[in-house]
């Protein structure tokens, strides 16, 4: 069953005692399902009503679950979820959502006509860096980092991915490493680490880094990739104190070729860590949600405030944003949804004061089994990685995992562009 709510746009209007011209348009689609059916399988089919029907806002519900949406150019954001069980402590939420009073505002204009004014109008183009951090490994920062690069490609973004990580994993995942034996390894001397040199050669500059990320995504995105050798040459930058401010110069030198970077960060508090938190506008916090990864928040807390915002102020830059804590590998078992999750998701708002982001990418096979895939080329299994999108397109269990990452990068363009 599908409700459209209409409004009169623009506002019937009197002139003499006469009704001069009233528009109808469909303003919040709420579309109902059996309580059976997975939501996840749905957020097409509401897309292209909203989209037919020019409508901002679309309300989904199984009877067990409530979402709220939000149209954009280049797809929906989740604004808002919670299980019907909740409902009654979120009625006042969703009526700031999509209640009537605070649907859409309304202003005169000199003509007489009404126009929708609406929040979180897309501002000035700007290049936006976001860092993926969080000093504990294995909370998804790699697989979260070359997905999202590859979703905001496919939507017309200029895209850069920095891998700032020693251990690689995203330089793995895009396909740049595809030899086999050392002898044949083309990254080792052209990498992330020329941009902390203070040497001024083509190659310690942005340009100069860039690779492709070829056959990882139909629409191809730049790639600065990392090495093993960051390691080992950190104690070359620790004795220069300009070091872990040199990124944020350099990337400032082609904000004008980028619309969004992505940092791909190591777990640590090193010299990488900070130069990439000191780069970036926004932060995304990945985690489980589970204790051992909420244990480290505090300190990533602190890191930010006592040294990241420091160093931005000695750059005459604003603070860095926490654009939220998202919640990643998260398990796809009802029980867990329903009874845990739920508690897990509260603690970091109340425990440690952050931003929970909406979206959620949960733990799933099709994301390995993505980043793992291989081509044989004679008797040699070469690395043959895609990403989550285009492994959609190829096998339909991973379609779950594109639309969780489609709906993140949703929620991060509107939160970057209000």
């Amino acid at each position: 069953m599908v409700v459209f709510v209409s409004i009169f746009w623009p506002s019937p209007l009197k002139k003499s005692s006469k009704i001069i011209g009233a528009v109808y348009r469909s303003e919040l689609i709420i579309e109902a399902k059996h309580p059976k059916e997975n939501l996840d399988k749905h957020i097409y089919q509401l897309e292209r009503y909203l989209s037919h029907l020019s409508a901002k806002h679309g309300l989904i519900t199984n009877g067990k679950e409530l979402r709220i949406y939000r149209r954009l150019i280049n797809g929906l954001v989740l604004l808002f979820s919670c299980t019907t069980k909740n409902l009654d402590d979120s009625i006042e939420q969703i009526d700031k959502l999509i209640g009537k009073e605070n649907l859409f505002s309304a202003e005169q204009s000199n003509s007489d006509c009404i126009h929708i004014v609406y929040d979180n109008q897309i501002g000035a183009r700007k290049m936006k860096t976001i860092a993926i951090y969080h000093h504990k490994g294995g909370v998804g920062k790699t697989t979260i980092s070359v997905n999202l690069a590859a979703v905001f490609s496919k939507k017309g973004k200029r895209v850069l991915l920095i891998d700032i990580d020693a251990q690689a994993n995203s330089t793995f995942a895009v396909g740049l490493i595809k030899f086999q034996f050392e002898e044949d390894d083309d990254l080792r001397d052209r990498n992330v680490y020329n941009l902390f040199e203070k040497t001024r050669y083509e190659y310690n500059f942005v340009p100069g880094l860039v690779k492709k990320s070829h056959y990882f995504n139909q629409t191809e995105f730049d790639v600065i990739p990392s090495h093993i050798t960051l390691i080992e040459k950190q104690s070359d930058l620790l004795g220069a104190g300009s070091s872990g401010l040199r990124l944020a110069r350099k990337l400032a030198l082609v904000e004008d070729q980028y619309d969004i970077v992505i940092i791909d960060t190591p777990p640590s508090l090193d010299i990488y860590a900070q130069a990439s938190l000191t780069a970036a506008d926004y932060l995304i916090i990945p985690s489980d949600l589970k204790p051992f990864s909420n244990q480290g928040m505090p300190s990533v807390i602190r890191f930010v405030e006592q040294v990241i915002n420091e160093n931005k102020e000695g750059l005459q830059k604003p603070p860095i944003k926490i654009m939220g804590v998202l919640p990643s590998k998260i398990s796809t078992n009802h029980q867990y949804l329903t009874h845990v999750y739920p508690k897990y998701r509260s603690i970091i708002s109340d425990r440690y004061n952050l931003p929970l982001m909406s979206s959620k990418i949960s733990e799933r096979s099709a994301l390995s089994n993505c980043i793992n895939k291989t081509i044989t080329v004679g008797n040699l299994n070469i690395p043959d990685p895609k990403s989550i999108i285009e492994y959609a397109s190829e096998d339909s269990s991973a379609s779950s995992s594109a639309i969780e990452f489609d709906n993140l990068a949703n929620e991060i363009l509107i939160k970057m562009e209000v």
